[in-house]
Parts: C-alpha cells; sequence; structure tokens
C-alpha cells in the first residue's frame, strides 16, 4: 500500500522547512506520493516537484486555499494543478493582498494588552513576506514567554473573542473552485473537523461545495481524531467524495502530526488518487 501524505507546508508559507526539506523528511519517513500544499502560494511547488524526482518520489502540485464562508475561515487543498495557469496565479495573488495590513493590526491589538512588538517578532519567522500569518505570531508568544505553546496561543490569543483577533475577507468558495477547477486540479475539504460548524452549517457548506464542482474531502489528517476518521468516512460517502489523506505538517516539534504517519484510509471508501497512477 502507498505512503500518500498530500497536505503539508513549507517555509513558503506558514511551514518551518523549506520545500527541499520537507520534500526530503517525507521521503525519510516513507512517504511515497507527496504533495506540498501551501497557504495561498505556488512558489515552492518547482522545487519540490524537482526534489521529489530526485528522490524517486511521486509528485502532486498542490494548494491550500483560504476562503470566507458565512463568516467563516474555511481551507480548500487544490491537488494536481496546473501552478502556471494565469487564473490560479491572479487569484492567490488577490487572496494574499491584504495580510500585511492584518498582521500590523494584530500587533497593534497585541500591544494594547501588554505584548509590544509582536509584529516584528513574528516578522522573524515569516519565509515570504506576502503571507505573515497567525502562525508566525504564535510562534513569537511561545518564543518570548507569553505562552507555554502553540496549543497555548490559540486558546488565549489570535481567535475570535480573543486579543489579537482581526477578521480578514479571504476568497468565496466559488472563486476557490474556480480556480482550482481551471487549473485542472481537484478541489478538496481540507480537515473538515477543525472548523466552528453546527452541523446545519456544515450541510449547507458540503452541499454548495458540490455544487461549485467539489470532488473531495479529508477524511484522515492530522488535523482529526480517530472518532472524526470515522465521522468524515460516513460523510464522504453520503456526498459521493473521494476521501483524501494529508498530515497538514508545519515542522518538527510543532505538528501533531508528523508526515507518512498517518493510518490508511478507510477501506470503504474511494481515494482521491484512485485514477492518478
Amino acid at each position: 500500500m502507498l505512503n500518500i501524505d498530500l497536505h503539508c507546508h513549507s517555509t513558503v508559507s506558514d511551514g518551518l522547512l523549506s520545500p527541499a526539506d520537507v520534500a526530503t523528511r517525507a521521503h525519510n519517513n516513507g512517504v511515497d506520493v507527496w504533495a506540498l500544499t501551501d497557504h495561498d502560494e505556488i512558489g515552492g511547488i518547482s522545487v519540490a516537484r524537482a526534489t521529489a524526482k530526485e528522490l524517486g518520489m511521486r509528485h502532486v502540485a498542490g494548494v491550500e486555499i483560504s476562503i470566507t464562508w458565512a463568516g467563516h475561515t474555511i481551507h480548500i487543498v487544490g491537488l494536481q494543478i496546473d501552478e502556471t495557469n494565469p487564473q490560479l496565479v491572479q487569484g492567490l495573488y488577490d487572496t494574499r493582498h491584504g495580510r500585511e495590513k492584518r498582521a500590523q493590526q494584530i500587533g497593534e491589538m497585541l500591544a494594547e494588552v501588554g505584548i509590544p512588538n509582536a509584529y516584528q517578532g513574528a516578522l522573524h519567522y515569516v519565509g515570504n513576506p506576502d503571507l505573515i500569518s497567525r502562525t508566525h505570531f504564535a510562534r513569537y508568544l511561545v518564543e518570548s514567554g507569553t505562552c507555554r505553546d502553540i496549543s497555548d496561543v490559540f486558546k488565549n490569543y489570535l481567535v475570535e473573542g480573543k486579543p489579537g483577533y482581526v477578521e480578514h475577507r479571504w476568497a468565496s468558495l466559488k472563486d476557490a473552485l474556480t480556480w482550482i477547477k481551471g487549473a485542472g486540479g481537484v478541489a478538496v475539504v481540507a480537515h473538515p473537523g477543525r472548523y466552528d460548524l453546527t452541523q446545519l452549517e456544515m450541510s449547507a457548506f458540503l452541499d454548495e461545495f458540490k455544487q461549485y464542482g467539489g470532488l473531495g474531502i479529508e477524511v484522515v489528517t492530522g488535523s482529526h481524531t480517530p472518532d472524526q476518521y470515522a465521522e468524515y468516512a460516513k460523510i464522504a460517502q453520503q456526498y459521493g467524495f473521494l476521501a483524501s489523506r494529508g498530515s497538514d505538517f508545519h515542522g518538527p516539534g510543532e505538528s501533531k502530526t508528523e508526515l507518512g504517519a498517518l493510518p490508511p484510509l478507510p477501506g470503504n471508501l474511494v481515494p482521491v488518487w484512485h485514477d492518478w497512477f
């Protein structure tokens, strides 16, 4: 059985390792088929592809797009994309626009509660200035001793209702799926168990996702518990979605799941890669 990991990040977005180092780590961990899916960014794909080829590992071009749906931020993974597609390239550029202003506002809000220089501190962790994110602030809050770990950060800061939360409107669901499909890719709902949606809202979202041509859902992911594997396996069957698997690896010592360490998909599902090779 192939070890397939279709969701992880590099320094091109908010990961700790370069695309080449992520590829090498995946290979060393026994991954056979791998996708780098940086947030709203495709700049690491060429290095990822070349390194995977050198290592004898199959590579899948991917991206993770941030969207705003009914006031919620949700992530859509695009797999098997043509990263040179002009509409996708422009759409991702537009999606990244505004992160800098948002980051400055986060820094100002944290300063108001007694955490000075958080914006400057977060910048030390940013590999791509266009993609400064909450994760970069979280790393600074841990380094500065404000919080014990990343989990502690998101319990007390940077989320709705807590200091440092700044709302940002991302792409629409329709736009994200249009870009992915236009680039020849397959759209997959990333880690659905992470979203603060009611059952009714989740149903409405998945209906809309399918209506716009979404084909897949992550079932086995580093963000899910074993109970959620079963829950989203049922949802995949209910909607006729293809099932995906990915660690959502961001870096050693920071991610819940190591590259390639997830259990296989439940056997009664159709994998998103069923017709790729």
